[in-house]
Formats: C-alpha cells, structure tokens, sequence
C-alpha cells in the first residue's frame, strides 16, 4: 500500500524536484525517494525534475531515474541544458557563429543543435561569438585557454550555473561555479548564468505542469531555494546534498520547510 503524503505536501498539486542531493547523490537514491515518488504519482500530484547538471542528456537523467526504481518521462525533466539551447537559438542561432564551449558531451550537443559551430582547439577560437561554460569531470587547461582568448577577444560568456559545488558520495566536488570563477579571473569579465537561481528552469517546469499550487524541494539555498522565491513559489530544502541544519535555519528569507531526506519530506509520518 502506497503510503500518505505529508499534510504539508498535501497542500500542493505539483512537486518540483532538485536531483543531485535531492532525489539522488552519485548512483545512489536517497533514503525513501523511490518510495516518495510513488507517493506523489498515486496522489496525483504534478512532477517535474529541475535541475542545473548540465553533464546529461534529458534521455540519460530518465535512464537514471528508472535505473533507481523511479518512474519518469522526459516530458518531466527540465534541465540546463535544454534552457542553455533555446537561448542560444534564440540570440545566436540565425548567424551560426563559431563558439568556445566548456562542457560535457550533452552540452556540446545543445550548442550545436542551437546552430553555433564549436572551435575550440582550432584557429577561429579568436573569432568565437560566445563562450560557453557548463561543469564536467574532464575540464582541462586547453579549455580554459580558448575560452579566454575567445572572451578577452570580446565573446559573450554564458555560464549554466554559479553552483560552486556538486554533492557526490565522497562528498562535495567542484561544479560549474568553480570553472566560471577560473574564466572570470582570467579575462575580468562576468559572466551570464542562466540556471538556478534564475526563475527560468521553474517557469519552464510551471508552464509544463499547469495550473496549481507547486512546492520546489532541493538541497541547496543559494540556488534551490532560491529560485523558488524568484519564480514567486515556495521552497523547501532537504539535508542529504549541500546545506546543513543550522544554515537552512538561519536563512533569511529561508525556507517553508526543512527536512532529512526527501521522504521525510513528503511522506506522512507513521504513528
């Protein structure tokens, strides 16, 4: 029997989920998820994933999710990537200009399928419209120097997200807050993020989901929440990802809601 939801995420129609340190951390679900999804799905609450990882493709995330025992469809999942793509379309694409990118495989699929054509390593790296930055596990020094050649030749430097860390199982790793602060140190310029906590990625998630009243769960305060309160929704946070107890209560503005887990979260308590 699928348990009750918790009087708190009752009050809700939608539930807009953070994944990494929220509905996972590394391969590993956290404590309850599967069980809180189901939860959710048999309430008939709206579900939409979030989530500023531009390392995977919306297919891979979906993959994963099912992969730990969570249903999903790529109609739920709203991810960076997809948002970095539409606004490259939308400013770039009709001129098809040359582009540095610092990022995944995935990301550098969304930037070609924008219409920008990626040089990096080659000769027209000087030429380059727009830099690209979006965390991944192989960022290397070659990178770092296109992208800073391109941005100091006048390239537009777009970034992902701010978030200066990820939450894995061997702790806290660096994310694409990290790479931006090395391209920003080097050229002086600032650059343009387009993830959380910007509201896009909720309005995005919103406008897919309908009409209703919808609660943001995520781990960190500096974007999850965050967001949330840009997109004028409420937010609140789980401690298996970045935040601690003590920072979520001393936020101001903080969170609705601050819980262990996910499940703790959503689900009701037993007696």
């Amino acid at each position: 029997m699928t348990p009750p939801l918790s009087p708190l995420v009752a009050g809700y129609d939608h539930v807009l989920l953070d994944l990494d340190g929220c509905v996972w951390v590394g391969d590993e679900a956290t404590p309850g998820a599967a069980e809180a999804l189901a939860a959710l799905r048999a309430a008939g609450r709206g579900i939409a994933f979030v989530t500023n990882d531009g390392r995977h493709s919306v297919e891979e995330f979906v993959r994963k999710l099912w992969g730990l025992g969570m249903k999903a469809s790529q109609e739920e999942v709203v991810t960076v990537g997809g948002a970095l793509q539409f606004l490259l379309a939308e400013r770039y694409g009709a001129q098809r200009p040359p582009a540095v990118v610092i990022g995944s495989p995935s990301i550098h699929r969304h930037v070609e399928a924008a219409g920008l054509r990626i040089v990096n390593g080659t000769d027209f790296v000087a030429r380059a419209a727009v830099v690209v930055v979006s965390g991944y596990e192989h960022f290397g020094f070659a990178e770092l120097r296109d992208a800073t050649t391109a941005v100091l030749r006048g390239a537009d430097l777009i970034a992902t997200s701010r978030d200066p860390t990820y939450p894995t199982a061997d702790g806290l790793w660096p994310g694409t807050g990290a790479l931006v602060a090395a391209v920003e140190t080097a050229t002086g310029r600032h650059a343009h993020a387009i993830g959380k906590p910007e509201a896009g990625l909720v309005h995005a998630a919103l406008d897919r989901l309908g009409p209703g009243r919808a609660l943001f769960v995520g781990d960190r305060l500096d974007t999850d929440i965050a967001a949330a309160r840009n997109a004028g929704i409420d937010g609140a946070v789980v401690l298996t990802g970045s935040t601690t107890r003590d920072q979520a209560e001393a936020a101001d503005p903080g969170p609705i809601a601050i819980a262990p887990t996910l499940a703790d979260l959503i689900l009701a308590s037993t007696p």
